[in-house]
């Protein structure tokens, strides 16, 4: 297949593209930069320039492939609701560009909108319509381009990591390194899900070569990684104390974290294994954090 990959200079998108190539497919990847085109060609990808704000790029990029892989979000969290409700224009403008034919659109959510029962673990079979966090409006662009004809597959993301980056936990060690301790709410047994990038880059291949219309795939290695563990390891990184806060203290040393560091988030995979033989092999989140050089991935 020809596809059309957003997001394809990002952390997950520039993962995805040698799982696509080395699978026989071409890869048309959206990048907005000179140097996003030319890292593109040398990585053998046909460079398509477009931008998220550009509704008829996404289109115009949509309409050469057979496939279309969506990872591109603006992680601008200081505006994350205005993001979401970007994501959702972008999710429509490429189902647009797809309707009336049989080619996927894999789009990326989070495992949280898979949470039924409180507590229990997040699953495919689940939708929250009415899920407090604003990602929602992913899956609801996507379930109102299904209900259009187009052949939507979803992709739920965990904390994606690699000794570089670790999804939301990369801005927790930004603010340990800042205060200089390294803190968890409460008794920190709250769980957060976790994938390594590389497990999940060959998740979507297996979603966009498998996947059919409203399924949803869970990317999830760990069901559960505590807050405890996560902020203990980042302590020893750092050399910094480990520290319990309350969750009125929790609001002046996130900042803006603060919504998520408390959530208790378990996801299971179980269903995704099974329906697509995807079988993680690579490291978990702690032990990516434990090789993880803290002084070197410190800003200058």
């Amino acid at each position: 297949m020809r596809i059309f990959l957003t997001g394809a200079t990002g952390f997950i998108g520039a993962h995805i593209i040698p799982e696509l190539l080395g699978a026989g497919h071409q890869v048309l990847g959206m990048t907005r930069s000179d140097a996003g085109a030319a890292a593109l060609v040398q990585a053998g990808v046909t460079p398509h320039r477009g931008t998220l704000e550009d509704l008829e790029s996404l289109k115009a990029g949509a309409a050469q492939a057979d496939a279309v892989i969506h990872t591109a979000f603006d992680h601008d969290f200081s505006h994350f609701v205005a993001n979401c409700a970007k994501d959702q224009r972008v999710i429509r403008a490429l189902g647009e560009a797809l309707a009336g034919s049989d080619r996927p659109l894999v789009i990326t959510s989070g495992t949280g909108m898979g949470g039924g029962t409180p507590g229990q673990p997040a699953t495919e079979a689940v939708f929250d319509l009415h899920h407090p966090n604003p990602r929602v409006a992913s899956e609801l662009a996507g379930q109102e381009m299904a209900a259009a004809g187009v052949k939507v597959v979803v992709v739920r993301l965990p904390q994606v990591h690699d000794t570089r980056k670790q999804g939301l936990v990369t801005p927790i060690i930004d603010i340990a390194r800042r205060t200089g301790v390294s803190a968890y709410v409460g008794d920190g047994g709250n769980c957060w899900p976790a994938g390594h990038v590389l497990d999940v880059a060959r998740l979507y291949k297996l979603a966009v070569e498998q996947g059919q219309a409203g399924e949803r795939f869970h990317a999830v290695d760990e069901a559960g990684v505590s807050a405890r563990d996560i902020a203990t390891v980042i302590g020893a990184g750092l050399q910094v104390p480990v520290v319990a806060l309350s969750p009125e203290e929790a609001a002046a040393h996130f900042g803006w974290m603060a919504m998520f560091v408390r959530l208790h988030m378990p996801a299971s995979s179980a269903w995704t294994r099974a329906r697509l033989g995807w079988h993680p092999t690579q490291p978990g989140l702690i032990a990516d954090l434990q090789r993880m050089d803290f002084a070197a991935d410190a800003p200058v």
